[in-house]
C-alpha cells in the first residue's frame, strides 16, 4: 500500500478516536461501566481500553492475525488501574504514533478495529451518528470486496451496487447500507436480523458467508 494510502488510513483513525475521545471524556464512573451489547463481556471503558491497545501494538508491530478472547482480555486488564483521563491520553499518543508511522514506514492504521468499537459505544449509550463517515465507507469497501459468497450476490446501498460472488446462476439481491454492512459484516446483527434483511429471495445459501465475525447471539438494534 502507498503512503498516500497509509497516510489517509491514519488520517480516518484519528477521526474515528476523537468522536470516541468525544463521548467518553464527559462520562461518569456510572457511564463507563454501561454494557456494550455488542461486545457482551466489556463494559465502555473495556471497549477503549481494548482499542487503545490494539493502537498501541500496531505501532509496535506486536499484532498479527485475529487476537483470541485470552488476548483481548488481556488488553483490557492492562489498563485496570490507568484514569480514564490517563486512558484516553494514552489513546492519543498512539493515535499520534500512527499518524508519524503512516508517514515515514506506510504503516496501515487498523480502521476498521476503530470503526467498529465506535458504534459499539455508540450502540450502547444511545448515542447514534456518524453512519456516513469516510471511516465507514472506507471499510465498506474493504469488507465488500472481501465477499465470497457461493452465489452471485448484488449488495445495493445508497449510491451503488455491488456485485460478488460467481458469475453464472441466478443473482440474489440485497438492499442495505453502508453502516448496516459494516455491521452484519463484522458480526453486529443476529442470524435473525440476517435472514430479516430486505432479500430479493431465500438468503439461506448465502448467510454463512456474510460474516467474518459471529453472529452475534442476541439481536443488536442500534
Amino acid at each position: 500500500m502507498s503512503t498516500i494510502e497509509a497516510v489517509l488510513s491514519a488520517r480516518l483513525y484519528r477521526e474515528c478516536y476523537q468522536r470516541i475521545a468525544e463521548l467518553v471524556a464527559p462520562l461518569d464512573d456510572a457511564g463507563c461501566n454501561t454494557p456494550v451489547p455488542a461486545c457482551p463481556a466489556w463494559t465502555v471503558r473495556d471497549v477503549v481500553a481494548h482499542v487503545v491497545a490494539v493502537a498501541q501494538e500496531w505501532c509496535d508491530g506486536r499484532l498479527s492475525g485475529v487476537p483470541t478472547d485470552a488476548y483481548t482480555a488481556a488488553q483490557v486488564a492492562r489498563f485496570d488501574e490507568t484514569s480514564t483521563v490517563d486512558l484516553l491520553a494514552a489513546g492519543s499518543e498512539a493515535v499520534r504514533r500512527l499518524d508519524e508511522l503512516a508517514r515515514s514506514r506506510g504503516l496501515v492504521a487498523p480502521v476498521g478495529d476503530i470503526v467498529s468499537h465506535e458504534h459499539d459505544i455508540r450502540g450502547a449509550l444511545g448515542r447514534p451518528g456518524a453512519r456516513d463517515s469516510a471511516a465507514v465507507g472506507y471499510v465498506f469497501d474493504q469488507l465488500v470486496d472481501m465477499l465470497e459468497p457461493p452465489m452471485a450476490l448484488c449488495v445495493i446501498v445508497e449510491d451503488g451496487e455491488y456485485h460478488t460472488g460467481p458469475a453464472d446462476g441466478d443473482e440474489l439481491r440485497l438492499r442495505t447500507s453502508r453502516f448496516e454492512t459494516l455491521r452484519w459484516r463484522t458480526g453486529r446483527r443476529s442470524h435473525a436480523q440476517l435472514v430479516a434483511m430486505d432479500w430479493s429471495g431465500d438468503p439461506a445459501p448465502v448467510l454463512d458467508a456474510l460474516y467474518l465475525f459471529g453472529p452475534a447471539a442476541t439481536d443488536i438494534v442500534e
